[in-house]
């Protein structure tokens, strides 16, 4: 009885199940490579939500996870907030979810079926590749940069620390005007990849 009750409860995926299989089976390539930053957990607009996992080289690239314990009440502020921050967004969904995720998500957000086998292993199934989201608001995106992170480049790009006194907002605008896309995402690799015990500090204000 007791081996019965724990195969039906490995026919209903979780979270976990799905993001170690990811990163074993679809990330382990992406992970190898020096210039490529793979982050679980990552806070966007100042922790209003959370991205499952983060690619981050060439462009920023979120990975959202929907389980078959997940419900999608949660899917569209999320995906409202993936589009301002985001180059790319993947979400990887159990099977039971795809047809209302694919109802619901733009048409350059990609989609991935996770399936759990008898045995508890995890397939995936590429349904719809990402492609380069154009509605990304790079002031959004400029929100994954700590307030002193933003001032080092605005300092490095010529302003006065004088100049720089004001609101956060405000910095964010400076530094979008004097910076590209492509100069963004490199210099936010870059200080997270310096960054130590991140995690555990305040957020910055």
């Amino acid at each position: 009885m007791q081996v019965h009750v724990t195969a039906m409860a490995k026919t209903e995926t979780t979270d976990i199940d799905i993001r170690l299989a990811l990163h074993a089976q679809r990330l382990r390539r992406v992970k190898a490579h020096p210039d490529t930053l793979v982050i679980d957990e990552l806070g966007l607009a100042h922790a209003k939500c959370r991205i499952d996992i983060a690619v981050i080289n060439g462009c920023i690239h979120g990975y959202e996870i929907k389980s078959a314990k997940d419900t999608l009440n949660r899917l569209n502020s999320q995906i409202d907030i993936c589009r301002q921050t985001l180059q790319k967004l993947t979400i990887v969904a159990a099977p039971k979810h795809v047809s209302g995720i694919m109802t619901r998500a733009p048409e350059w957000c990609g989609i991935i079926a996770a399936e759990q086998g008898p045995r508890g292993g995890i397939s995936f199934s590429v349904l719809r590749n990402a492609v380069t989201n154009h509605e990304v608001d790079p002031v959004m995106m400029a929100h994954l940069l700590w307030r002193d992170e933003v001032i080092d480049l605005l300092i490095q790009i010529g302003y006065a620390p004088r100049e720089l006194r004001q609101p956060r907002k405000h910095l964010y605008e400076m530094l979008c005007k004097a910076m590209t896309i492509r100069e963004i995402t490199a210099a936010i690799r870059t200080f997270m990849a310096q960054r130590q015990s991140w995690r555990d500090r305040p957020v910055h204000a």
